[in-house]
């Protein structure tokens, strides 16, 4: 369906929103037909969002549909960094936990402008992977990747860099112990112009103020900010002493958890990975089996849908 227009004070523009007179009250048209050639044609439809569509890897396109001026991220977050092994040695005087990773750079529900008809382009941040060596004493894990997404007309809307991934590095079987640290946060910038008031139609039927918008990570209407950094539990002190793998960061300002660390219970467990963004936990030791493994962080996302704000 084509765009459709109107004559105002002898100027033809178009029409966004349309109303009519029902028993004395003016009421909004949800559509609008005409006649052609003999046969009813529908040529306006007032704009309605569709339900929240999910990225959770890769990279590609996707169009602003007719009518949209803006699209609401509800959720988007970049890679969450992984984590290390935890390191056993030979009488060294103690044991090493695995620091846990960064979680990336986040936005909930922030509304941006867009134009329609531009072609937006995204790529979602990768999970950092799991840092295991066979030389467990110098162990690095890789950062996550950077979540963004772009308009061919409105240019850079954000780019959520992805957490840092965590290292345990300069040790040696015999000692020294090696010096553990855990994956930084990532960062958020928005390139794109915020609407922070305004109404729009849902897809209810209903109209709604842009400030309504809560329904993503924090519950907060326009928010955003960096990611946080890893837990680092460092080392135990004397031989065989038992320490558990260390926490990933939380994604979304602490609403996500991070991956869990390694226990040091028994034949121990190894870290879990951490999900939306959000650290890998890292490896224990001294275990039965001598130390556990980390895990890879979170994979980014983003999650959107465009509205039509007045």
């Amino acid at each position: 369906m084509a765009n459709t227009y109107g004559k105002v004070s002898g100027t033809f523009k178009e029409i966004v929103n349309a109303y009519g007179k029902v028993s004395g009250a003016w009421k909004e048209a949800d559509e609008i037909y005409a006649k052609v050639s003999g046969v009813w044609k529908l040529v306006f439809a007032a704009f309605t969002p569709s339900s929240i569509q999910t990225l959770s890897s890769g990279s590609g396109t996707f169009a602003v549909p007719q009518g949209a001026n803006a699209i609401h991220i509800q959720a988007a977050v970049g890679g969450g960094g992984g984590a290390v092994t935890g390191a056993d040695y030979d009488k060294a005087g103690g044991e090493s936990s695995g620091a846990g990773g960064g979680s990336g750079g986040y936005i909930s529900d922030k509304v941006l402008t867009v134009v329609q008809g531009e072609t937006i382009s995204y790529s979602i941040g990768s999970s950092g992977a799991a840092g295991n060596p066979s030389n467990k004493f110098n162990a690095t894990a890789s950062g996550g990747g950077t979540s963004t997404l772009s308009g061919s007309t409105t240019g850079s809307l954000f780019s959520l860099t992805g957490g840092g991934g965590s290292s345990g590095t300069g040790g040696g079987v015999k000692g020294p112990l090696r010096s553990n640290t855990a994956g930084g946060g990532g960062s958020a910038s928005i390139g794109g112009t915020a609407i922070t008031s305004g109404t729009f139609r849902d897809s209810d039927g209903t109209t709604k103020n842009v400030t309504s918008l809560n329904g993503g990570p924090k519950g907060v209407f326009n928010d955003s900010g960096s990611g946080a950094t890893g837990s680092n539990n460092g080392n135990c002190g004397g031989d065989n002493c038992r320490i558990g793998g260390s926490t990933g960061a939380p994604s979304y300002a602490g609403t996500i958890p991070g991956g869990a660390g390694g226990s040091s219970g028994g034949s121990g467990t190894a870290g879990t990975a951490g999900t939306r963004g959000s650290g890998g936990g890292g490896g224990a030791a001294q275990v039965n089996t001598g130390s556990t493994s980390g895990a890879a962080g979170g994979s980014g996302e983003v999650r959107y849908r465009f509205l039509r704000v007045q």
